[in-house]
């Protein structure tokens, strides 16, 4: 549990203002976390945008009907146990709540951050990241289609075995699961401050040029529209950072994050 509180050192500095993620080196605007016992963030998807319904979608043809409802049913399920190997199935969502000993509602996964616990069942999901931490093993749902693989099958699976170097490794699996995927995370939103920043920068040197005796309308236009990101990974930082001070002043959730100390008091 004190690994946990150690959370917020990992991160250096919450939500600064955009002029000063701008002009400070790139090490000093580290993200900062959020997750919090139920609901953080409202249920967009920012950077996947869903298309609006047409009308004549309601006269979708039987089959095709079938066929959508047959894929809204079935999870694509990446399983990770404590030596780090990996397996990679589809199961029905039905058969899956059978499993985890969950509800329908459990892991309908409505927030866009999210940490909860049900059923000595840890779910997380960070925006198009879901997973359920059992004492034995970490899920990742749908994973499809989202870039993934990398930090799957070649980071995570030996962090979790214990060849990385997670400061949580001495602690159970649970614990490692959780610093995991808060560490991606992290790196995630890094990562995107690390190719906006450059960007604007360079945008801005070039407008205060003095060798150009106008302003060059296209690069204005390339400095909005890089404004605009910049703005919601603002957001998205600041979300992060709440919903994990949310969590850690819940004493209770934190002791439910323990989840072998209801299997096994004899570990903490």
């Amino acid at each position: 549990m004190e690994c946990l509180r150690c959370l917020p050192r990992m991160l250096p500095r919450a939500v600064q203002s955009r002029r000063a993620l701008c002009a400070a080196p790139l090490s000093s605007a580290v993200c900062s976390g959020r997750s919090t016992p139920l609901l953080f963030g409202s249920p967009k998807a920012p950077y996947s945008p869903r298309a609006a319904g047409d009308a004549h979608r309601s006269r979708t043809s039987d089959a095709s009907q079938a066929t959508l409802a047959s894929v809204a049913q079935v999870f694509a399920v990446t399983k990770f146990d404590k030596e780090g190997n990996v397996t990679s199935y589809e199961r029905k969502k039905t058969e899956l709540y059978h499993e985890l000993a969950l509800q329908a509602r459990d892991l309908r996964f409505q927030h866009v951050m999210s940490i909860t616990t049900r059923n000595n069942r840890i779910i997380i999901r960070m925006e198009y990241l879901k997973a359920v931490v059992t004492p034995e093993c970490l899920l990742i749902l749908d994973y499809r289609n989202l870039n993934l693989e990398q930090w799957l099958f070649r980071e995570l699976p030996s962090q979790l075995a214990g060849e990385g170097q997670l400061v949580t490794y001495p602690l159970p699996f649970e614990f490692r699961a959780i610093e995991a995927l808060l560490q991606y995370w992290i790196n995630t939103l890094q990562g995107k401050l690390s190719i906006l920043q450059p960007l604007i920068l360079e945008t801005l040197d070039a407008l205060v040029d003095p060798k150009h005796s106008s302003v060059d309308r296209s690069k204005l236009h390339v400095l909005l529209q890089n404004g605009k990101s910049l703005s919601e990974l603002e957001t998205d930082i600041k979300i992060f950072k709440e919903s994990i001070l949310e969590l850690l002043d819940e004493e209770e959730m934190l002791e439910e994050l323990c989840l072998t100390k209801w299997s096994d008091p004899q570990v903490l």
